[in-house]
């Protein structure tokens, strides 16, 4: 991992080339994917069939044999391991509680009466259908389905359609389970960039959603990104990342082992300790090697800390947070002696673990909160996916005739600043007198 100092005269040039997003998507890349979503909306369901056999490894006899059933959602609890379905039943029941709340706290209408009889307010209601894509490439991710199919059902969402890639078509059924306990309504065997074209514009068989959520390679972020506006995302999500802030209190195996899990997603993945302990910094590099040779994943870890991880050394707390804020992760994890204390001065991050016991794996599986998060600094205007990304928010304003009069003529007066004649007229038809 690369190492850094907040008191050389180049840290913060050094730090903007060490977290520099830019480049990660090619632009054989984004000509690609316009092919492929031009190919789908002008084929439909014929183009799903071909991209499945070209990128899937299976020919597909008809469109059906994209299409899974409830059914085969079930089932497919009853064939994987009782511990794994177990896991699963936990992670769902939590999660759904996380949101639960949140959509009690936040999600509620509301309208209230102003001095001159008229009605306010704000009516919200759940989107009607959502489109969720679960990654199948290096890895299979149930746990993606659980975070974001089950913040749309509690939101309401009345149909939840699930694509994933499926190798030779058929999907894990550790997937299928996940699908059944997060409530998802439809499942297709489509990956990439047609599968986000398919769910964004519609075929023959697949409907159109309202809005696409859920992380994918750079194809599939490639296509979010081309088919935003014609439907809504969430985010445009980068490789992940996480920012421990460590202090001589924190196990150095712990913290090696959170930069591990990192970094095994794959090679884009960036790691970064941050302490004001050099010696803190010194049993990070010296540890690391040895744990490295233990994972199966070896090859991808030591490719992602060798060109993505970063060890820095603020010299003075201000310096600690002025890095987290400028780095704006995903992940933070404070590893320190009395992390509260930081608390009130981060401004920006996806996800904020406190504690020695709370390390980011537990947010990816089984804490509550979505593990869909901003990543490549864009926490410093974004936020986790949550229930409020699967509502619409509807202003309500009903006029009573008195009231409408009154705010009618001072509209009327901006109009005419404005130079907006005709919407003048319409306000002043309000208050003529004797209407």
């Amino acid at each position: 991992m690369r190492r850094l100092s907040t008191g050389s005269p180049r840290f913060w040039v050094e730090l903007s080339a060490g977290i520099d997003h830019a480049g990660l998507i090619a632009p054989e890349v984004h000509q690609t994917v316009s092919d492929i979503i031009h190919a789908v909306r002008e084929s439909g369901d014929e183009a799903l069939l071909h991209y499945a056999e070209k990128f899937d490894d299976f020919r597909p006899t008809s469109i059906e044999s994209l299409r899974v059933g409830p059914s085969e959602m079930a089932s497919a609890c009853r064939v994987i391991s009782r511990p794994v379905d177990e896991a699963l039943r936990m992670a769902a029941e939590r999660i759904g509680d996380y949101h639960q709340r949140q959509l009690e706290a936040l999600g509620q209408s509301w309208d209230f009466e102003d001095a001159l009889g008229n009605v306010l307010g704000q009516r919200v209601q759940p989107m009607a259908r959502v489109g969720v894509y679960a990654p199948g490439g290096k890895a299979c991710y149930p746990s993606t389905v659980l975070m974001t199919a089950i913040p749309a059902k509690v939101a309401g969402v009345a149909s939840v359609v699930l694509a994933a890639p499926a190798k030779g078509g058929a999907m894990s059924p550790v997937l299928l389970a996940a699908a059944h306990y997060a409530g998802v309504d439809e499942v297709w065997v489509m990956g990439g960039a047609q599968a986000i074209a398919a769910m964004a514009y519609g075929t023959q068989s697949v409907r159109a959603v309202d809005k696409i959520c859920g992380p994918g390679n750079v194809f599939v972020t490639a296509a979010k990104k081309q088919v935003y506006g014609d439907v809504g995302i969430d985010m445009l999500a980068g490789p992940s990342e996480v920012l421990v802030v460590a202090d001589d209190s924190a196990r150095v195996d712990w913290v090696i082992a959170d930069l591990l899990a990192q970094a095994e997603h794959d090679e884009q993945a960036q790691s970064i300790v941050v302490s004001q302990s050099a010696a803190f910094l010194d049993a990070i590099e010296a540890g690391l090697e040895a744990m490295v040779t233990t994972q199966p994943r070896r090859a991808i870890i030591e490719d992602s800390l060798r060109h993505r991880g970063l060890l820095i050394q603020a010299e003075t707390a201000e310096d600690l947070i002025t890095v987290i804020n400028r780095v704006a992760p995903e992940h933070l994890e404070l590893a320190i002696s009395n992390p509260e204390s930081l608390l009130p001065d981060i401004r920006s991050a996806g996800a904020i673990f406190v504690g020695q016991y709370s390390p980011e794996v537990l947010g990816d599986y089984t804490a509550g909160p979505s593990h869909v998060l901003p990543t490549s600094g864009t926490a410093r205007f974004a936020s986790a996916l949550g229930v409020y990304d699967f509502q619409l928010k509807q202003s309500l304003i009903h006029c009573s005739a008195g009231g409408g009069r009154e705010i009618a003529k001072t509209a009327a007066v901006l109009a005419e600043e404005e130079g907006l004649h005709a919407h003048a007229l319409s306000a002043a038809k309000r208050f003529e007198t004797g209407e």
